[in-house]
């Protein structure tokens, strides 16, 4: 495999920062000859300086508050992804079609504001982003345990909420991505990521494995009024923040939204990195597209699992996400970033051939390989998801990160929108198990984006200065 490669072109090699001309890329000299220069993230030498994490990371107050405030959320939010296809399929009776639209409008949500949010986050302070999110989200979802309560509640409902919730989140996560390299040095983004990626790991696998049983004992609606008080709490722990945000750009520099919106297009299709790591993504988001359109019916129906044995299923690859979140950081800086993202792309597409597997006459056998795809697939993804937002913090400045994260959740969005839809089209035409076999194929398309790319060079993620950015400030300072 390629460790790493000088590259130069003609022209002005423009940062992913702010497509501007710096000292340390390539340009164009006077007499038009190139100068060839090393990307930090493909530089074949190894560095020089200290790239460890700092000691201070769990010294940090703001980052111990959304820490917090991210595990408590996580944890209602992972009952809520077990106990909303479950109020459709066994309160409201929806079949694979309905499921699958319900999937697909949370991500039609998505795809439609999803440029529009990043240009907004990028002009706004993150942390009001985040507390409003929250608050909005818990309002929503309080609203389907207290329709059930009332007997009015609908499919449509249903969906309404699940369609505006997915608006939030979507404002929420581009906000969340772009707001902790404002707290946290760049040097230490693959822990911090890493931190909250073992955290919420640990928290799948005790909420998956509570969440069939709030189910069954009080049943789906009601499971998602935790939900609904895990957003209050984080919203209430995000409040006490102290440390102040960079400023917003003045009104008087902001270019129109379209056109902030095509910058953020720009940076990342004139990122040869950013774009091997979106075709990464968005092949990883069609496998999931097929996935969540199919797998809870497929369980139930196909093999007739009951709901507390998939939520111990599903708790189950929380232990892999763990060993995933744990194994990111320790894997790029043996084996190098590039290398780890791919063999993580093929060992999602191994976990998830598992699957169609499973046979419906052999429930110990069907459960021994749903629990492999499990702990095979969720160890890949966690590792791929660390180390691909860790390096995306990485490459771009503060007030562009709002813009590219936009740009690469449309482009996911995007992929699993159209594998959701193919997914539930196929379940419902040709049955559920062909439509599990669809899935892997997503992921092996995503290895294949990667490796036909600069990504496979990359080896290390290089602290950069940041001009001004205080991030790059002391790791310790109080909340």
């Amino acid at each position: 495999m390629v460790r790493g490669f000088w590259r130069h072109r003609g022209g002005c090699e423009c940062s992913p920062r702010a497509g501007d001309c710096r000292p340390g890329h390539s340009r164009a000299t006077a007499a038009g000859t190139l100068r060839a220069v090393a990307d930090p993230l493909l530089d074949p030498v190894p560095p020089t300086h200290d790239v460890a994490p700092s000691p201070g990371l769990w010294r940090n107050g703001p980052f111990l508050r959304v820490w917090a405030a991210s595990t408590i959320s996580v944890f209602g939010s992972y009952v809520t992804r077990i106990a909303l296809p479950f109020v459709a399929i066994l309160t409201l009776d929806a079949g694979p079609v309905q499921v699958a639209v319900l999937r697909s409008l949370e991500l039609v949500a998505a795809l439609l504001v999803g440029f529009a949010a990043g240009a907004w986050v990028d002009r706004l302070r993150r942390r009001p982003v985040l507390i409003w999110s929250d608050l909005g989200r818990a309002a929503l979802l309080g609203s389907i345990p207290l329709a059930a309560a009332g007997g009015w509640l609908t499919l449509p409902q249903v969906f309404l909420v699940a369609t505006l919730a997915a608006i939030l989140t979507t404002f929420f996560d581009v906000a969340d991505n772009a707001y902790l390299p404002t707290i946290v040095p760049r040097r230490d983004l693959v822990r911090a990521n890493g931190a909250l990626a073992a955290t919420h790991s640990a928290v799948e696998f005790v909420a998956f494995g509570v969440a069939g049983f709030l189910v069954d004992l009080l049943t789906a609606p009601l499971a998602i009024l935790i939900d609904a008080g895990s957003f209050i709490v984080s919203a209430v722990t995000l409040g006490t923040i102290r440390k102040p945000e960079p400023p917003p750009p003045p009104a008087a520099d902001r270019e129109p939204v379209m056109r902030e919106i095509a910058e953020g297009l720009r940076l990342v299709t004139h990122d040869p990195v950013l774009r091997g790591l979106v075709g990464g993504s968005m092949g990883l988001a069609a496998m999931w597209g097929i996935f969540g359109a199919t797998w809870l019916l497929f369980a139930t129906e196909e093999l007739g699992l009951e709901p507390a044995i998939i939520g111990v299923i599903a708790a189950l690859g929380g232990f892999g996400s763990l060993l995933g979140a744990l194994l990111a950081a320790r894997a790029s800086a043996r084996y190098g970033l590039g290398r780890v993202v791919i063999a993580s792309m093929l060992f999602a597409a191994l976990g998830n051939a598992l699957i169609p597997l499973a046979p419906a006459g052999l429930p110990l056998v069907a459960v021994a390989l749903l629990i492999g795809q499990q702990l095979i697939g969720d160890t890949a993804v966690t590792a791929f998801d660390v180390t691909e937002v860790s390096v995306r913090q990485a490459r771009v400045g503060n007030r562009q990160l709002g813009r590219v994260n936009a740009t690469v959740r449309v482009a996911v969005v995007l992929a699993q929108l159209v594998a959701t839809l193919l997914g539930g089209l196929v379940a419902e035409v040709v049955g559920l198990r062909a439509a599990a076999v669809l899935a892997p194929l997503g992921a092996l398309l995503g290895a294949a984006a990667l490796w036909f790319s600069p990504v496979r060079g990359l080896r290390v993620i290089e602290p950069r200065s940041d001009e001004g950015t205080p991030a790059d400030g002391p790791a310790g300072e109080p909340g």
